[in-house]
């Protein structure tokens, strides 16, 4: 269990994953159908186990309708609720945050990627370190134009933006940027081969790990074989 049972941990995370049928289709070219469900199901289980080993993470609230991801994301630890809303990407945020705030309505919340492989603990713990201090924060990607995080405090609206160039929109809405500057992991989420290239080489998490061998992009040079997390990374 990498649940982090340390009453000290204040944040719940809310972590939304779309059914593996459809989930990560970009990656669809590089990879073909039959290796993609199971790196995005891969990619969901190393974030959520790194979220719960951060020793600033109380709780994690997964949104999913996707029966085989939610049994394996509560073994974990998290708490897996169905996406009762049906209505996109913020709506299911949205909904989880409200339901991490009913069970613990004074802790601050956020919303992470579910396809953050080489997230560090350690980072996302400078990440929440800085968002205390504010009512709202974003993580802009590693390209500079999406959002991996989103932060509010407690009483503060979530109102998420995510999709497409939500930084511009969460810049827009009042939240606070966090720095990016030594953020590689919370940044680097996963959408074409050339993503899974670099988070390969930033040092994935053990279940994306094990898929290393399989995976044959689509007209990307082989990657030689990088560092694997086999154990939660240090804070």
């Amino acid at each position: 269990m990498a649940t982090n049972t340390d009453p000290a941990g204040r944040w719940s995370l809310v972590v939304p994953l779309k059914p593996l049928a459809y989930a990560k289709s970009r990656l669809r070219d590089a990879l073909g159908d039959a290796l993609r469900p199971r790196l995005a199901l891969a990619f969901a289980e190393d974030t959520v186990a790194a979220a719960l080993s951060c020793s600033d993470v109380r709780d994690v609230v997964v949104v999913t309708d996707d029966a085989v991801a939610a049994d394996r994301l509560a073994a974990l630890g998290a708490r897996v609720v169905p996406d009762f809303p049906a209505a996109g990407l913020n709506a299911a945020l949205a909904y989880g945050a409200g339901l991490a705030r009913a069970v613990r309505p004074s802790a601050p919340v956020a919303a992470l990627n579910a396809d953050l492989p080489a997230l560090r603990p350690s980072e996302l713990s400078r990440v929440l370190e800085f968002s205390s201090g504010f009512p709202r924060t974003f993580l802009s990607d590693a390209a500079g134009i999406g959002t991996t995080f989103l932060s509010a405090a407690p009483g503060v609206e979530l109102r998420p933006a995510f999709g497409g160039p939500s930084r511009t929109r969460h810049l827009a809405s009042g939240a606070r940027e966090v720095p990016p500057e030594g953020l590689d992991s919370v940044r680097r989420d996963v959408d074409t081969g050339d993503d899974l290239l670099v988070a390969l080489a930033l040092g994935v998490g053990p279940r994306t790990g094990e898929l290393r061998d399989a995976v044959r992009l689509r007209g990307v040079p082989r990657p030689a074989a990088g560092p694997t997390r086999c154990g939660p990374p240090g804070r």
